[in-house]
């Protein structure tokens, strides 16, 4: 027979068992699940993002390649125009050559003769600079002083306005819009003035 102080019931036998210790053991194991969760978010996050970065780092690579080879080329391209530049004006100035040769193998020319050859040999020249975008630069007494085409080597007074072409002394050329040499000139510093 039981005691008068036990319990009869078995679901009544330990009716104050504290239940917050078994609740912490839960809350910590969820914690440690939580945290292992994370640990295994951040290792994927780290792994997307260094493959990005060898991804990146190997496109960089590829662009510096890219650039580098631009680069030589671009050398090449300038060498091979210095180099051959000049190959068309040259194909231009061998009849020139041929013409002043022949000129000077004739042994008795006329005055005339000879005029008449040096022209056509300056004919053949103007053509191979006017083929070539080689143009003279030969200002008119009066025309505006131009200090990109012109070279002034004094002020003289004259009755021409200042800041004009007084006389032209030697012609400029330019070719393909630049500056081959500038015409030379004196310029006019007004009526009365003085150099």
């Amino acid at each position: 027979m039981p005691a008068p102080n036990e319990p009869c019931d078995p679901k009544q036998e330990n009716p104050s068992v504290d239940t917050s210790e078994q609740l912490e053991v839960n809350e910590a194991q969820h914690n440690l699940d939580a945290a292992a969760d994370a640990s295994d978010d951040l290792a994927g996050l780290l792994a997307d993002a260094q493959s990005q970065v060898a991804q990146y780092h190997d496109q960089l690579l590829r662009a510096k390649a890219e650039v580098e080879n631009i680069r030589r080329r671009a050398q090449e391209d300038i060498a091979r125009a210095r180099k051959f530049g000049t190959e068309s004006f040259a194909e231009s100035l061998v009849p020139v050559k041929d013409s002043l040769e022949a000129a000077l193998a004739q042994a008795d020319q006329t005055v005339e003769s000879w005029r008449e050859g040096v022209e056509v040999t300056l004919r053949q020249l103007s053509s191979a600079f006017e083929r070539n975008a080689l143009k003279e630069v030969w200002p008119a007494v009066g025309d505006k002083f131009d200090p990109h085409l012109h070279q002034a080597i004094s002020s003289v007074p004259s009755d021409l306005p200042e800041g004009t072409v007084a006389q032209a002394l030697q012609k400029g050329y330019t070719i393909s819009d630049r500056v081959l040499r500038p015409a030379l000139v004196t310029v006019s510093a007004g009526p009365g003035q003085a150099a």
